[in-house]
């Protein structure tokens, strides 16, 4: 059985509203969930961050703030993962979608418009929503 692996979402702001991705391929295809990916060897939160939403969108971020962290074991995958999310400004660049085999559309939504959309987000997302990471703290 596979340890807990590390996952990082970045939580990029324009506004009130919150960059997310139409998920495809892997697990969660179909579900709304925000750039990111796995932490690889060697990199801080912020630098998956940072790379993961220049690779997915294109954007160019800086991370701001750690917002926190949710629980997320994935059993029907047979994975369990860790998932931190990092609030991060954008810096350059418009959203589009790069990585088409992993994401087929991107919206720009405020927390209240995910919460309307609760059962179509990706599982770590839904997480963090109802944590209130979202919430409060700015990137």
């Amino acid at each position: 059985m596979a340890g807990v692996q590390v996952g990082v979402g970045a939580v990029v702001r324009d506004g009130g509203r919150v960059l997310v991705l139409r998920r495809a391929g892997a697990h969660g295809a179909g579900t709304w969930g925000l750039p990111g990916g796995h932490q690889e060897f060697g990199e801080s939160p912020e630098i998956t961050a940072v790379r993961e939403t220049l690779e997915e969108t294109g954007l160019v971020v800086r991370p701001t703030v750690r917002l926190g962290f949710t629980d997320d074991p994935m059993p029907e995958i047979g994975r369990h993962y860790v998932t931190l999310f990092i609030g991060c400004t954008r810096l350059g660049g418009e959203a589009q979608l790069r990585e088409l085999d992993k994401a087929t559309a991107l919206a720009w939504l405020t927390p209240a418009e995910l919460r309307d959309r609760r059962a179509e987000l990706f599982d770590p997302l839904g997480r963090c929503l109802d944590a209130g990471l979202l919430d409060g703290k700015s990137a």
